[in-house]
């Protein structure tokens, strides 16, 4: 099987969260547009000087600090603070002059409302009373009564300004948190996909490795069986037996092949459809058959099944590849002929499954399996864990290998509700 990844195009949610979630202090063109907000209010205030308030014009130097008082403007998202606090002190003397005290007072709202936006509010009321002290010290230092309450009425819209300022910032945070949550949503889901396509590619796999040692050990007993019979006499040849062991390498060839079918295809479709190719689990009704097989490859089984009817379909499955991977175990390493017994039982809220052989020969059920860096005993513990239950394997006292799991019904049963 080969997987390919193809580049996919941010989503128009994603690109919409860069968006709203972008720095911008660091958006593109950000010092740009401020340059031409500048210009923009610096034209606006020399209308403002030149048109209204005619008994004061600026002189010369109250148009250079008029129009100086502009220029920090430009980097006003990027030092909110530093830039009010540079048209605050261009602003002052202009208005101790008493020049226009109108022209002046669209840069200082702007300023104000950039720091308003990007500090605490706190920080932002202290500012604004700071600076309105500040400019009525001077105004009474340097000006008149008159000039006074003018500057008190200008700083109606300093509050209005304030009070936008945190509206608008407290908006933002909303906004962010809203995204923050949509994004970590989206995390959460992506994650839960890949956790699934994880647990379904290692199900496929357990279910391949099962299927195909199970399949591949019996075939290659039989072959052994007409092999044999082949060998021991050629002069007379026990047709029977060979055309059995060939008939059951075709039966086994057969049930492979459709449980492999029905595994790949789950490969091959998505969503509901794989659960419908999926088909149904095997179960403990399997059990039988696998006993069958094994002993047509030569192992003398036993077999003692005991449960009800409330066994969950995930537990009967487990249960059913626990077994399968123990009897291939017991053919494949414990020798010729070897007594098996199996036996499945419910006691005490859980399905016990038990799966013994003699050991005759040199090596028991679970040698290899444990030895050689097999996945027959990890993957029988994965299909325990998997249901919640656990499972135990070793030699026996008296010789031979053992299997027991034990695999709990109450919680699937809760999970499959």
């Amino acid at each position: 099987m080969h997987l390919t990844t193809t580049p996919v195009r941010p989503r128009l949610g994603e690109r919409v969260t860069a968006a709203l979630t972008r720095d911008p202090r660091t958006a593109p063109h950000a010092t740009r547009n401020d340059a031409v907000l500048a210009a923009v209010l610096a034209a606006v205030a020399a209308v403002l000087a030149a048109f209204t308030d005619t008994l004061r014009h600026p002189d010369a130097l109250g148009w250079t600090l008029l129009l100086a008082a502009h220029v920090p403007l430009v980097w006003r998202r990027r030092r909110p603070l530093l830039v009010l606090a540079a048209v605050v002190v261009l602003v002052i003397p202009y208005h101790a002059l008493d020049n226009n005290h109108g022209a002046p007072v669209p840069a200082s709202l702007v300023a104000l409302y950039t720091v308003t936006v990007t500090q605490r509010p706190a920080r932002s009321i202290l500012v604004g009373a700071a600076g309105l002290a500040l400019s009525l010290t001077v105004m009474l230092t340097f000006g008149d009564h008159k000039q006074a309450s003018d500057l008190v009425r200008i700083y109606g819209w300093v509050l209005a300004v304030l009070f936008i300022g945190i509206d608008v910032r407290y908006y933002r945070q909303y906004v962010a948190s809203l995204v923050e949550r949509a994004e970590r949503a989206e995390r959460t889901r992506e994650e839960e996909a890949r956790r699934r396509v994880a647990e379904e590619r290692l199900r496929i796999a357990r279910d391949l490795h099962d299927l195909l040692a199970h399949t591949i050990t019996l075939i290659g007993v039989q072959t052994s069986v007409a092999a044999h019979v082949l060998a021991a006499d050629p002069e007379r040849l026990d047709r029977e037996t060979i055309a059995k062991a060939l008939n059951d390498i075709a039966d086994t060839c057969r049930t492979a092949r459709g449980e492999l079918r029905t595994t790949l295809e789950v490969l091959r479709e998505q969503g509901a459809a794989a659960k419908e190719a999926r088909g149904p689990l095997p179960g403990l009704d399997g059990v039988p058959d696998l006993v069958e097989a094994a002993r047509l490859a030569g192992a003398r089984v036993t077999q003692t099944v005991r449960t009800g009817e409330t066994t969950p379909p995930a537990v009967g499955a487990a249960a059913y590849r626990i077994v399968q991977e123990a009897l291939t175990n017991a053919v494949r390493h414990a020798g010729a002929e070897p007594v098996v017994r199996v036996e499945v039982y419910e006691e005490q809220g859980a399905l016990r499954l038990a799966v013994t052989d003699d050991g005759a020969g040199e090596a028991g059920a679970g040698g290899s399996s444990s030895g050689d860096g097999g996945f027959g005993l990890v993957g029988m513990r994965e299909r325990a864990r998997s249901v919640g239950g656990t499972l135990d394997a070793g030699p026996r006292a008296g010789g031979g290998f053992e299997v027991t799991a034990v695999l709990p019904l109450r919680g699937a049963l809760e999970g499959a509700g």
